[in-house]
């Protein structure tokens, strides 16, 4: 059948199908030499109807080409893991909303528990770059994570001594920024230990205080789950009289073995205060 007929008994756009074309989602079963027409089978309907109802749940295009390369039993838990997910961006993004109507009511808003800790003076080996969104972040962390399985260096016990990721600006799907991967090492040992590490920086943090809100194994939170992180800091901090010092907001990777994906590092946001 012609793209137009195909197009009407799949609920899809002429363009759409153009597109999924040439993205390898749904290939025409003929293309005609001569014209450039596309012609398709009715056997095609049913993974065409499966595009529109994958992307009538905002899955992105990337993600539906993957699930149409499994087996079915695959791809159905595939789309249950998308869903799961998703709802739980929705329930964080209703928790947000929630503080804010609350916030701008003059109410007090429910906030996620804040704690503090003391941070002594540090010795850190950096690696500081800007970054186009989180997916940059994280691609910037993988390359700190590599230099430092290549060489290990001494362990550092507790909170103290766990690597920790600095954001310098805000880092989005709307703002890059700046952001720093910090691994602290014995001070005694700096000096020789910056040597072996041509990639990365040497400075030192002095001491502080920080509050910071538990995030969990992984730390891999959405980003209303961030911005009610920060919401919850701010707040707390102004109820305390505490102004955030300039040492930058960060999120620490305590881990007790090998960071693996059973065994993923406990982490927490945390704001520097004064």
């Amino acid at each position: 059948m012609s793209i137009g007929e195909f197009a009407r008994q799949s609920r899809l756009s002429a363009n759409a199908l153009r597109l999924y074309d040439e993205l390898g989602l749904l290939r025409p079963a003929r293309v005609d030499a001569g014209s450039g027409y596309r012609y398709y089978e009715a056997s095609q309907l049913e993974q065409a109807r499966l595009v529109a109802a994958l992307r009538q749940l905002q899955i992105p295009l990337a993600g539906i080409k993957s699930i149409l390369g499994l087996e079915p039993p695959a791809a159905a838990e595939r789309i249950g893991e998308y869903w799961a997910a998703a709802e739980a961006e929705h329930s964080a993004r209703r928790d947000l909303a929630g503080y804010l109507v609350n916030h701008l009511s003059g109410k007090r808003p429910a906030m996620q528990e804040v704690t503090t800790r003391d941070i002594p003076s540090r010795s850190l080996l950096c690696l500081k770059r800007s970054v186009d969104g989180q997916p940059g972040a994280w691609t910037l962390g993988k390359e700190f994570v590599a230099l430092l399985q290549a060489r290990p260096l001494p362990r550092m016990e507790g909170r103290a001594g766990a690597a920790f990721c600095i954001y310098w600006g805000e880092v989005s799907e709307d703002s890059d920024g700046p952001i720093e991967w910090c691994r602290p090492v014995p001070h005694d040992r700096a000096e020789v230990l910056a040597a072996e590490f041509p990639e990365l920086s040497l400075r030192t943090e002095p001491a502080h205080r920080g509050a910071f809100v538990h995030l969990g194994p992984g730390g891999q939170i959405s980003p209303a789950q961030w911005q009610m992180a920060s919401q919850s800091l701010h707040a707390w901090a102004d109820e305390h009289s505490a102004q955030p010092s300039e040492l930058g907001v960060r999120v620490t990777f305590l881990t007790s073995a090998p960071a693996t994906e059973v065994s993923p590092p406990d982490c927490d946001f945390a704001v520097p205060i004064s």
